[in-house]
């Protein structure tokens, strides 16, 4: 199970191999991601609040949207609603929708790549964004497999790029958290020296993938 850790009045970073945010509001509960079915992040969630609970997914990976059969809902975006299982009802995200909770207000900015429907949250009061898989120190993105482009990664980096000046922190789903906001302009450096063919690459023991490591984050890439 992940373990608890307040960031912010009200707002609660749920660590795990994956990331969950939780934010408490008075009637209701912003769950961002459900992690992987093993976490059991629906328990987690009860140790901290017995509200009502929205979720939002990121992005429809597993490990985003794997503990989802514990709320049987949630809001996503459209373009990657057919990866969650049948059964989940859900609701359509889309770029400038807004989302309230115990005094947070996060407008949802679609930044597909990483898969068609990644979104990212942005707090402009509390300087915050939640980018999801898309940035990350350190890490490796995933950037193979049908869903992944790499085209449209850098056009969603690059729309991002301008906020750098504006948020004071990027909380990302894997790997350090929090990090600085300059790591807008890092992880596009590194995605553009990917797309040029700079970063030399291993292959993945398991994966069909190379292992592609920049200067400030890494690549599972093809």
């Amino acid at each position: 199970m992940p373990e608890i850790r307040e960031f912010m009045k009200q707002f609660y970073i749920l660590d795990d191999w994956v990331r969950q945010f939780l934010i408490v509001g008075e009637e209701e509960a912003l769950l961002i991601d459900t992690g992987v079915e093993e976490s059991h992040v629906a328990e987690t969630v009860r140790q901290i609040t017995s509200l009502p609970v929205r979720v939002v997914l990121t992005h429809g990976d597993h490990d985003h949207a794997g503990g989802l059969g514990a709320f049987g809902s949630c809001l996503v975006h459209p373009e990657d609603a057919d990866m969650l299982p049948p059964e989940i009802r859900w609701q359509p995200l889309r770029e400038g929708d807004t989302l309230e909770c115990g005094g947070y207000r996060f407008e949802v900015l679609h930044i597909p790549g990483h898969t068609p429907g990644s979104i990212a949250l942005l707090d402009r009061e509390h300087g915050l964004l939640l980018p999801g898989d898309s940035i990350q120190k350190e890490g490796t993105i995933y950037m193979f497999g049908p869903r992944r482009n790499l085209e449209r990664y850098l056009e969603s980096l690059r729309e991002l790029q301008p906020l750098e000046g504006e948020i004071r922190q990027i909380l990302p789903s894997h790997g350090e958290c929090p990090i600085e906001p300059v790591y807008l302009s890092r992880v596009l450096e590194d995605a553009l020296a990917l797309r040029d063919g700079k970063l030399s690459g291993e292959p993945h023991p398991t994966l069909p993938c190379r292992i592609c490591i920049g200067k400030w984050t890494g690549f599972l890439a093809e």
